[in-house]
Parts: C-alpha cells; structure tokens; sequence
C-alpha cells in the first residue's frame, strides 16, 4: 500500500494493515498513532524507537506468532505468508538442512525455553544455522535481548515491504 493510504486509514484498518508485522500491541497503537507520516523513513523510524522499548514478556508473546525456522506457519493470513517467503533460503527438500534445524531448535527450545528466532529473509541456511550454533552460547539475557533485536530487524523489513 502507498504510505498516503496508510496515513488515510481508519485507525482500525491501519491496525490490522501493520499487525502482522509483529503481534504487539503497545508497537502497532504506536505506528498506527503516529500517522501521518511525511515519509517511509520517518514511518521505519517510528517503528524502530517503538520496537526498542519491548518488553521481555512482549517479545515472548510476539514469539506466537512466528514458526521454527525450517518450518510453515500454521496460520493462512499476511503473517503466514511473509514468514514463508522470509525463510525462502531454507530448501524443505534438503534433508540434512531440516536434520540440523530441528536439532538446532531442540537444543535452543530445551536451553531458553523459546522458540529460535532469527531474521531468515536474506540468509541461506547455512548463515542461519551458523546463528543457531553460535546463539547457543548465549547466556539468557543476552540472548533475550539478541532475540528482540532479531524481532525488530524482522517487523521493520515487514513494514518496509507492506508500505511504500
């Protein structure tokens, strides 16, 4: 959609328009209560200020939203489809890919208790499982804060590709 369109909205519309960028609350009140914008640079930028106050629970509830890497989204909507074309780079064919995702996701579900999160749009699998294995290392906060930051590199390429 045109940045116009979006500033036009009803403020319900605007909502459900950036939503599946990232399921919280706080951050899309936030977008949609900003507009109108001059320009996508001064929308992104919005969206990044706000995205840098997420909470730990916020990201953990944003969390729902996302697959494993390696796997489909369960749902059929906008979400749905933005993760699937963002995890292009991971072949479902290649065996030993979906060998090492899964046990990649084993160990980091069993360490943090969270699924793995991480930017896929734009990295083969092999970048992304490096991330994996090298993320393990991770202590919890370190990693919760490395996961919101994957979070939000995730919402703003979204929304960059849902306005224009």
């Amino acid at each position: 959609m045109l940045l116009e369109e979006f500033n036009s909205m009803p403020a319900t519309e605007a909502g459900d328009a950036v939503r599946p960028c990232v399921d919280i609350d706080a951050w899309v009140a936030g977008v949609v209560d900003g507009r109108p914008y001059a320009g996508l640079a001064d929308l992104l930028g919005q969206a990044d200020a706000l995205a840098r106050t997420w909470t730990p629970a916020q990201v953990e509830q944003a969390l729902a939203d996302h697959p494993r890497i390696g796997e489909r989204h369960a749902g059929s909507g906008t979400s749905a489809q933005m993760s699937g074309s963002e995890q292009a780079g991971v072949d479902p064919h290649d065996a030993d890919v979906q060998r090492r995702l899964a046990e990649g996701n084993a160990a980091y579900e069993e360490r943090f208790d969270r699924i793995y999160l991480v930017r896929a749009a734009g990295r083969s699998a092999e970048e992304i499982l490096a991330l994996l294995e090298e993320r393990l290392a991770n202590d919890p906060d370190t990693e919760l804060a490395v996961t919101a930051g994957q979070l939000r590199e995730i919402a703003l390429l979204r929304l960059e590709g849902l306005v224009s």
